[in-house]
């Protein structure tokens, strides 16, 4: 077994046009001051990184690390979010998600997709000169809207949309096998790839891919109903990295999973800051450190609630007293008999 690396936080969603929220040096001392020694970098923020030249030039690279070492962290992944969700979307959503996209592609699909897939691929390329083993994304979504189907869906259609979802991948995949970086799926509704079995539809299509892996976030199944600890054991070998968000599910008789189009805040299911919700960390903590899970718990802030400094705060403690310092020997090792062939053999009476 191993000590998982921690904490670690996400600054994605702590950036912000003034300081100490708005350079990678100022936020760095502004993570160490609050207690983490981890960062999760999104690869889409030019304040933090500069992607194409992260994955382009290793000096570049380097300089990153350097600032973020200063600081006393690491860098635990670089997100691509934002830019995975373009790797797939259905014309439905065109206008809402050319907000993720440059200029230069809105309005182009097709210009917006190839962006995508280059972007995701320098975030390969990008992670290997940082150093990095794991990187976190999302597959995008062709059949979303098709989840709860009314009218029936067309005979073929989830067939065709995984067929697709992984050749736009597929490549993407090879790429970051060719950097020795995992690539972890956020497993989040919304996109196609939102629990266990669509995984694993998407998983056989690309061929059971060595670094098709997965980002482990449990708020996104407490939302969906779904059983995140029965989850771990049947993923965990996939499992890369951790993003430890907390969230609750209060079902009334006027509203369940779908949340009656309400706000956050009104929702029966809503994200909270880590011990306000739901979620139990102590068992999850437990079952990645039994099935020997080698990455960083990196907090997730995303609360509908308190705000985000105070969320901040807390997480890092929250963490750090739920990382087990795994044990080196078995507690039973000093009535130990040792090890003899041939005492084993009397034993048994062979």
């Amino acid at each position: 077994m191993q000590t998982i690396k921690g904490p670690g936080i996400f600054i994605a969603q702590f950036a912000g046009d003034a300081a100490p929220y708005n350079s990678l040096p100022s936020i760095c001392k502004w993570a160490s001051d609050k207690g983490y020694v981890g960062i999760q970098i999104p690869s889409w923020d030019k304040r933090f990184i500069d992607l194409e030249k992260a994955a382009q030039s290793k000096t570049y690279a380097d300089e990153i690390n350097g600032i973020v070492q200063q600081a006393g962290l690491q860098i635990t992944e670089l997100s691509s979010h934002l830019q995975g969700q373009l790797v797939a979307v259905n014309p439905a959503y065109n206008d809402l998600f050319d907000a993720f996209a440059p200029d230069a592609v809105k309005g182009n699909p097709k210009a917006r997709t190839e962006w995508a897939i280059q972007q995701v691929k320098y975030a390969a390329k990008a992670s290997q000169n940082l150093g990095l083993s794991s990187h976190g994304s999302f597959s995008g979504a062709l059949l979303w809207q098709f989840v709860y189907p009314w009218p029936q869906r067309p005979a073929g259609l989830v067939e065709t949309c995984f067929t697709e979802l992984a050749n736009r991948w597929l490549p993407i995949l090879n790429v970051f096998d060719e950097c020795g970086v995992d690539l972890c799926y956020e497993i989040h509704p919304g996109e196609d790839l939102h629990d266990g079995i669509s995984y694993e539809m998407f998983l056989e299509k690309v061929n059971n891919h060595p670094r098709a892996c997965l980002l482990y976030d449990p708020s996104h199944f407490v939302l969906q109903g779904l059983d995140y600890l029965a989850y771990i054991d049947h993923y965990h070998e996939r499992i890369k990295a951790f993003h430890v968000k907390d969230a609750e599910f209060n079902p009334t008789g006027k509203q369940g999973v779908y949340g009656g189009y309400q706000s956050w805040v009104n929702r029966a299911g809503r994200f909270r800051s880590l011990g306000d919700g739901q979620v139990d960390f102590k068992s999850i903590f437990s079952k990645l450190s039994a099935y020997d899970y080698k990455g960083w718990a990196v907090l997730e802030w995303e609360c509908a609630i308190k705000n985000s400094e105070d969320g901040a705060t807390e997480g890092a403690p929250f963490i750090r007293d739920h990382i087990i310092k795994v044990t080196e020997k078995a507690f039973d090792d000093f009535a130990s008999a040792g090890n003899n062939e041939q005492f084993n053999r009397d034993l048994l009476g062979i």
